[in-house]
């Protein structure tokens, strides 16, 4: 039975409704729109975009000039000085109002990041329920948090793709919830229609919101090195990181800099197979296209074929395809474990990265093949790569050191507790790691020689929500860590000398914030 595009998703229908919904976003040629100076205008040059899904065109990306950037920028510097004379009454209250917007659209928000990052409906709709649910914790919490502390300024937001609700929206609503002015970068691969729509709810509701899209590097004068920045929150690769710190270090400006990271699951003297099985097919959401997937095994030899006989099935048993088919117009859409990639850039540089490795020496595991019947006939596919896995890839390939941020998974054996620790930290630092086994001794002990911000005991770790703070060791990170009251404190200013909590030249990680 040749399947069909759901009715409830289609793209002409959440595009009408889209520009319906939010009409002062869109130019009268239906063209997208930059929030700059508390208005939708600057349609700049239009580049173009499309669907992850199937090569769908979804318009494009209203990329603007430095000019235009610092003139966005500097309205937030001014803005921010009625803004932070607001009441935290009022700031919750129109925050609340903001929140029950998105609340009654997160429908749409769903679809629209369906069709813009390739986020099967299910994983879409929960990253906007996280975006909800973590602002409405703050808010409950924010007098507390905001207790002997004022805001800092103009907030400067350059976010990936995959997160554009739970984690940039997020920020930002907490950010302007503690006072300050804030303004984003679209993301360049996806995220422009969800972030339209959220940020013009907001703005509605007298939030001090702007909205930009642009080239980062074009960009960066007006976004990070701005007098009028009083922080930069950054999530990216290391690349980026790496450039956008050393510019930041000599001067007096606040930074959140989270970069990538090999984050490894180590596995020693273990035995729950079946637990182990199901947080592997768990951490498959969304292609492993986040910043805390695990995309490496360390495995010690003697368990290597217990590791097989539970690893390959678990592969096999991974679902992706078009996640908006279905074989009736009535019928739900599909239950899979991932669509597309962002990409076929992002394809093209996986199958690169595995195959210099097997060149140089690894070995295939497990290579998936395509389903046809979760796909059009015809229908681009160029954006889709399905799990793959590769045994002791040489030090000397790119994937050895470097996050695929994909669903490449590259297995290592040891032979020593040494060789595990020294494996699991091969990316001098990582935001997340874990081990599995049966000892809690050896759990222990081989925990606190891991540079990973957090560290999981048969277990996987994620970023966390609400009080749960999150930051990074080493490379993977740079500045204040974030998450509960930190994410607060970072935005914020409170006695003279504080020092605030982080990953800085001169700071070592204390265990209570770990």
């Amino acid at each position: 039975m040749t399947k069909i595009i759901s009715p409830t998703v289609e793209w002409n229908n959440v595009i009408a409704q889209t520009k319906a919904l939010v009409p002062e976003a869109f130019s009268s040629d239906g063209r997208v729109l930059n929030l700059i100076e508390g208005a939708w205008g600057h349609p700049g040059n239009g580049k173009a975009i499309s669907s992850p899904i199937d090569g769908t065109p979804l318009g494009s990306l209203p990329m603007i000039d430095l000019d235009e950037a610092k003139r966005a920028v500097k309205y937030c510097a001014v803005e921010f000085k009625s803004w932070s004379k607001v009441s935290l009454d009022q700031r919750k209250q129109k925050v609340n109002d903001t929140l029950a917007a998105l609340k009654q659209h997160r429908d749409l928000i769903g679809r629209l990041l369906m069709w813009e990052i390739g986020k099967p409906y299910a994983t879409a709709m929960t990253d906007v329920d996280r975006c909800i649910s973590g602002v409405e914790w703050y808010v409950e919490q924010i007098d507390s948090q905001m207790a002997g502390r004022t805001p800092l300024g103009v907030i400067s937001n350059i976010a990936s793709w995959n997160y554009p609700l739970s984690v940039l929206v997020h920020s930002m609503l907490v950010q302007v919830l503690a006072g300050n002015a804030v303004i984003a970068k679209t993301p360049t691969d996806g995220g422009l229609y969800a972030l339209t729509v959220s940020l013009a709810l907001a703005r509605r509701c007298g939030l001090p919101v702007s909205l930009v899209s642009g080239s980062g590097g074009q960009l960066s004068e007006a976004l990070v090195r701005n007098h009028d920045v009083d922080c930069l929150a950054f999530v990216g690769g290391k690349s980026n990181g790496r450039d956008i710190a050393a510019s930041l270090y000599d001067r007096d400006k606040r930074y959140m800099l989270e970069m990538e990271g090999v984050n490894v699951y180590g596995i020693w003297e273990y035995s729950n197979w079946d637990d182990l099985a199901s947080q592997i097919k768990k951490g498959y959401d969304y292609g492993k296209q986040r910043c805390t997937a695990y995309v490496r095994f360390a495995v010690q030899r003697q368990l290597f074929p217990k590791f097989l006989e539970m690893y390959i099935p678990v592969l096999k048993s991974i679902k992706y395809g078009n996640p908006t088919l279905v074989d009736h117009a009535d019928d739900p859409l599909p239950a899979l474990d991932f669509g597309p990639l962002i990409n076929s850039r992002k394809v093209e540089e996986l199958r690169v990265m595995k195959s210099e490795a097997i060149s140089l020496g690894a070995l295939g595991l497990f290579e998936a093949s395509i389903d046809e019947s979760l796909f059009l006939p015809g229908q681009d596919t160029s954006a889709y790569f399905g799990p793959n896995s590769i045994l002791n890839v040489p030090r000397a390939a790119k994937l050895h050191h470097n996050e695929p941020f994909g669903p490449l998974d590259t297995v290592v054996i040891v032979d020593r507790v040494e060789e595990l620790v020294a494996e699991m930290n091969i990316s001098n630092g990582s935001l997340v790691s874990s081990l599995a086994t049966d000892d809690d001794r050896v759990a222990k002990e081989i925990s606190g020689d891991l540079r990973s911000y957090k560290v999981g005991h048969n277990k996987i770790r994620s970023r966390g929500d609400r009080d749960e703070t999150f930051g990074g060791i080493g490379n993977s990170w740079k500045g204040c860590f974030v998450g509960g009251k930190y994410l607060v404190h970072s935005v914020t200013v409170g006695q003279p000398g504080e020092r605030l909590v982080g990953n800085f030249p001169d700071y070592t990680l204390i265990p209570e914030v770990r």
